[in-house]
């Protein structure tokens, strides 16, 4: 073998995967066809559950300083609003939901440490350290090359890149929504077809004062301003566009916001802009034998909600211990297959999120009248903490065998009486164990007992999600967890209370 896995497509998701495998001890060739990291505009900020992924690794620090100059981006333009918005937890269909509304005290918010202060992060920020992260520990990124077909069979893998063949145990497909490798793999991709055009840019305009800040519904359509200077969005409800791959011209950009805004803007110049519809597909499972998919080559779905660039990360942090182990050996039976079973209905969800937030938007009746009382539930306690609950991804739970409140939920980051907490022992993509020993080199041992939960013990998996635990009753099921998801490759192990 060439490598034991072959990535197409260098994007988050595939990054992100690179990194996980490298972890696990996995030779890893990314290709990606561009030649630098894709400026167009694209996700601005990132939920909790991946902030807790980028954060266990070891990345928060490269991150911190991002987040701090978006911040200061976004003040900076507020400051010069005539009335500055309030701050706000997140939106759905562009009803806002203010941040003072949301309850913080609900246990679904369990301690997540630093991760709670990553938010606007752009996409292109996470894929340069992603990228760094990734070439750091081992991986080979090849840009400018491209997949371009391949052939499996029972042993693995023959992936064409340009005129040469690469052999590899797997292919992984994390090349977009037009994935070439999903369409030769045979997957099926339902789903229902788009009906808008949106537009996004960051362009230098003329009288965009009187647009005003945020998200505006219209007789004929939506559109947003800011929170970025420069940053303009536009939604028409008239069917996709003829033409997805041109680049979108100032004219064009220009009578799409008179179009939806009425507001006789002039666009000088367009720094970045693309197309979007609300094309919404998934894969109807992430594997064919030695082929799977991960981020937008699995599914696709509309931008509002965010939700994109998290899902792809959550996917690629769930498949890629998963994968490792199976090409280390020491994967029990069927491991590689609970990848789609745990993460397609959250790419479900994902989906039916964004169809509805479309359906609420139409310039119709029937849409103002549901958005009157989507309103009413939103701006409400319960409803604003609802919301704020399913776009930080904190309500994913996998279904794993324990009855215990934490299980199947990603683990708070826990502080031990050691004064490290849970983050610390995540680096190197090992589980780890709380309140109980073993002699397993794939797992780490945490130091000591956990500050505020004496008595707890927890097996929590690579990808930082519990797969058991219990309170002061023993260790009755951790045997059975462990060879669940760890197998028994040395059959000497014991696990000890």
């Amino acid at each position: 073998m060439d490598f034991d896995v072959v990535i197409s497509g260098g994007g988050p998701t595939g990054l992100m995967l690179a990194g996980e495998l490298r972890l696990g001890g996995v030779d890893v060739l990314v290709v990606e066809r561009r030649t630098e990291i894709d400026p167009t505009l694209k996700a601005g900020s990132i939920n909790l559950a991946t902030g807790e992924a980028l954060y266990r690794r070891g990345l928060l620090e490269r991150l911190e300083h991002e987040t701090r100059q978006g911040m200061a981006q976004v003040k900076a333009m507020l400051s010069r609003a005539k009335s500055a918005p309030p701050p706000i937890a997140g939106h759905f269909a562009g009803i806002m939901v203010g941040l003072d509304l949301v309850d913080f005290a609900d246990p679904a918010f369990r301690d997540a440490g630093p991760a709670a202060n990553l938010q606007l992060v752009g996409q292109q920020t996470v894929e340069k350290v992603l990228e760094e992260h990734a070439t750091g520990l081992g991986a080979v990124v090849r840009r400018g090359a491209e997949v371009t077909g391949f052939e499996a069979d029972d042993d693995g893998v023959t992936v064409f890149v340009g005129g040469e063949r690469v052999r590899a145990g797997w292919l992984v497909g994390c090349d977009g929504g037009r994935s070439l490798v999903r369409t030769l793999a045979g997957f099926d991709f339902p789903g229902t077809d788009p009906e808008i055009t949106g537009r996004q840019a960051l362009a230098d305009l003329d009288g965009a004062e009187a647009l005003g800040l945020g998200w505006r519904r219209t007789g004929t359509g939506v559109y947003v301003h800011g929170p970025l200077p420069g940053r303009i969005l536009t939604v028409e409800f008239d069917g996709p566009p003829a033409d997805r791959t041109s680049p979108v011209t100032v004219a064009e950009l220009q009578d799409s916001i008179r179009r939806v805004s009425g507001v006789d803007v002039t666009v000088r110049s367009i720094r970045s802009a693309t197309r979007f519809t609300d094309n919404a597909r998934q894969a109807t499972t992430y594997r064919k034998g030695r082929v799977l998919l991960a981020g937008d080559a699995a599914h696709v779905h509309s931008p509002f909600g965010g939700q994109g660039l998290n899902l792809g990360i959550g996917d690629a942090v769930n498949l890629g211990w998963k994968l490792a182990a199976t090409v280390r050996g020491d994967a029990p039976d069927g491991l590689l297959d609970t990848y789609p079973v745990e993460r397609h209905p959250i790419g479900e969800w994902v989906l039916e999120w964004t169809r509805a937030q479309i359906a609420a938007m139409r310039p119709d009746r029937h849409a103002k009248a549901l958005r009157s009382v989507l309103t009413d539930l939103l701006t409400t306690g319960d409803g604003a903490t609802y919301l704020a609950k399913k776009l930080a991804g904190v309500l994913h739970r996998y279904p794993v065998d324990s009855d215990h409140e934490l299980a199947g939920k990603s683990a708070p980051d826990f502080e031990f009486t050691d004064g490290s907490r849970l983050a610390d022992h995540c680096r190197d993509g090992r589980a780890v164990l709380i309140g109980a020993r073993i002699d397993d080199e794939r797992v780490r041992v945490a130091p000591g007992e956990v500050v505020g939960r004496p008595g707890l013990k927890a097996l929590i998996r690579p990808d930082g999600h519990v797969a058991w635990a219990a309170g002061d009753g023993g260790t009755a099921g951790l045997e059975k967890a462990f060879a669940t998801w760890f197998g028994t490759r040395n059959p000497s192990h014991r696990i000890f209370a």
